[in-house]
């Protein structure tokens, strides 16, 4: 069985849906990761460049409940001021919570290559350490 690199993500075919993995050395990586999962699902941001930056705070909670928050963010900035991060940096806060910095585009600057999500599923949500860091699998309903 080949090793996979350190960091990275990749989509799974799902009846109806969006399934995506993602991993990293670390927490905040591995979120990060997911956050350019999410994103690659339906664009590609090959040659859009960063137009603004964004940083925002997710409550403390659980694992599992710190992903889906920055997982719901990414969809609720797409929905209400049509931007996707294009980098993604996160860290985490002294409360418990993550700290999130994202570099933005417009959606007017990236092609449409599948379905926008919609939300993200708590069905079969996986988030935590594993034999070589931090992974998780979501599921998006688009």
């Amino acid at each position: 069985m080949e090793r996979r690199p350190a960091r990275g993500h990749r989509n799974i075919p799902h009846t109806a849906d969006v399934r995506i993995e993602a991993w990293a050395p670390d927490r905040e990586g591995c979120v990060a990761e997911a956050v350019a999962a999410l994103v690659d699902t339906f664009v590609d941001v090959a040659g859009a460049g960063p137009a603004g930056e964004t940083e925002f705070r997710v409550p403390p909670g659980a694992d599992p409940d710190l992903l889906v928050g920055v997982l719901d963010e990414v969809i609720f900035r797409l929905d209400t001021e049509a931007v996707l991060p294009l980098a993604t940096e996160v860290r985490p806060a002294d409360d418990g919570g993550l700290v999130v910095r994202w570099r933005t585009t417009g959606t007017d600057e990236v092609e449409l290559v599948g379905a926008v999500p919609k939300a993200v599923s708590l069905h079969e949500l996986c988030f935590g350490p594993d034999r070589d860091g931090w992974a998780c699998a979501v599921t998006l309903d688009v």
